[in-house]
């Protein structure tokens, strides 16, 4: 018998999409309780040979819209017509969240810790164990998109369990300027994907119902690393120059010692020493001025944009990096690289 490198069918919702070609699907989810139909969205990209199934998805949380933006970046490149085995991307999984620009599901539970999810649970659960045995369980290798919750922003930066050899190549792959090694959270896709074996990636950037174009460009260009790294897309020639991701074993956020109006004077990428002055926090009224320090050395990797603040909020991410991270040269670069694809491809940029 004859071997051929021809990849096969590929079964999704119950229907065939043939080698070669790419389609998008609706995949039915529980309708609204005005009897309006629901759907999601699936893109999905199948080579003509064979090789690994990528699922890279965004919007778990329905008001964090940057990863939207990356998969329809994504979706629209041309060189996808070349690849080997499957590309399957979500960009908006909760639905419900979005069109209320909310994080959360209408019944106020948050998606993303609701995983691995039952068929007969809440729509939560339901809409969890939907993706795992429809996307999930047909997947070698997932990407999960998000951003800084609302008010609060993220410098572009993987979370991941670095200490897995596979899921650290593909960090690396990946390229940011920050790699945090995280611990599985209870309910999410990410501890759910890892449980059945799989390698997942969490990319982090920007802040909920906001574009951030260097974030949009870091993630698109992490996606297509990632698709070159597990064999999927031709490997690129070599960069002029390779830029270090830095690795943070773990990570905090320095906190209001009191309530008042925060005067933020950090900006993400910097890096800080222990006692360093981060901002200050003044009452309306004048009488009272307290400095915010750092409570460690390290890296600023999230921050509020919120000046109103109460005891106890989260000011300022640190991740526990020696280093500094050259950012402008890393703005650069992917700045660089972006124009170089768009200038071919005629993509448009946020502005």
């Amino acid at each position: 018998m004859v071997k051929t490198n021809q990849a096969k069918a590929f079964n999704f919702a119950g229907k065939q999409v043939k080698p070669g070609t790419s389609v998008t699907l609706d995949l039915p989810i529980p309708e609204l309780y005005t009897h309006t139909p629901m759907e999601m969205p699936v893109h999905i990209f199948h080579g003509k040979k064979p090789g690994p199934c990528l699922f890279v998805c965004a919007a778990l949380h329905g008001d964090e819209i940057l990863g939207v933006e990356i998969i329809r970046r994504l979706v629209n490149q041309k060189n996808l017509n070349r690849i080997r085995g499957t590309l399957i991307a979500i960009p908006v999984i909760n639905v419900y969240g979005m069109i209320h620009l909310s994080r959360y599901l209408p019944d106020r539970r948050d998606l993303n810790r609701s995983f691995p999810g039952s068929e007969r649970g809440s729509l939560a659960g339901r809409l969890a164990n939907l993706l795992m045995t429809e996307v999930i369980s047909k997947s070698t290798h997932v990407i999960d998109l998000h951003t800084g919750a609302v008010h609060r922003s993220n410098l572009p930066q993987i979370r991941a369990n670095l200490e897995d050899e596979q899921t650290l190549e593909l960090a690396h792959a990946f390229s940011v300027p920050v790699m945090i090694n995280s611990k599985l959270r209870e309910g999410t896709i990410r501890e759910s994907v890892v449980n059945q074996g799989i390698p997942i990636l969490v990319y982090e950037a920007g802040e909920a119902l906001r574009l951030d174009e260097f974030g949009v460009r870091v993630g698109v260009r992490g996606v297509n690393n990632v698709m070159s790294a597990i064999g999927m897309l031709p490997k690129k020639g070599q960069r002029k120059k390779q830029l270090k991701s830095h690795i943070a074993k773990s990570s905090s956020w320095v906190r209001a010692t009191g309530s008042g109006i925060f005067l933020n004077n950090t900006k993400l990428g910097v890096s800080v020493k222990k006692g360093d002055v981060l901002g200050t926090i003044a009452d309306p009224f004048g009488q009272k001025q307290s400095k915010v320090e750092a409570t460690y050395s390290g890296v600023v990797v999230g921050r509020t944009h919120l000046p109103l603040v109460n005891e106890g909020d989260a000011l300022i991410h640190i991740a526990k990096i020696e280093e500094e991270i050259p950012l402008e040269e890393y703005v650069d670069q992917v700045d660089s690289e972006a124009n170089q694809t768009r200038n071919k491809e005629n993509s448009p940029e946020i502005v």
